[in-house]
């Protein structure tokens, strides 16, 4: 029963971090100094996809399920054993793998943007010289 409930405490993680990799760049558009971990997140996020690294969460997730004597994950992985086929059909992955990068690159170009206007509404003040 332990290891089910860690099993799935990981899975409702992974699926956290997933979210996170698509959106987190436009939370940092409120809370602009968590960019960095969102860069870092996706850049893990789209290392597993593009370089077929490993990833932890899963390991994790497998440990848990089978020490709870359930089946583990396929090899596929998570996205293909919980949201391919399910949230979006198995035709549609690489669609949907760009509109991701898309709407990555897209928050990160409107973070810039923000933090431009942030700048340029509050500019340091200037040194005054005396002379």
């Amino acid at each position: 029963m332990l290891f089910r409930l860690m099993a799935d405490a990981v899975a409702a993680a992974h699926f956290a971090f997933v979210a996170y990799v698509v959106v987190g760049g436009y939370l940092a558009w409120r809370w602009p100094r968590t960019l960095w971990l969102h860069v870092l997140a996706a850049g893990w996020g789209f290392g597993t996809v593009l370089f077929g690294l490993d990833c932890p969460l899963t390991y994790l997730e497998n440990w848990a399920r089978h020490r709870a004597g359930e089946a583990g994950l396929p090899p596929s992985g998570f996205i293909a054993h919980y949201i391919t086929g399910v949230l979006y059909p198995e035709h549609l992955l690489g669609v949907v793998r760009v509109v991701v990068a898309v709407l990555v690159g897209i928050s990160w170009v409107g973070w810039i943007w923000l933090r431009q206007r942030r700048i340029n509404a509050h500019p340091h003040p200037t040194t005054r010289v005396v002379g």
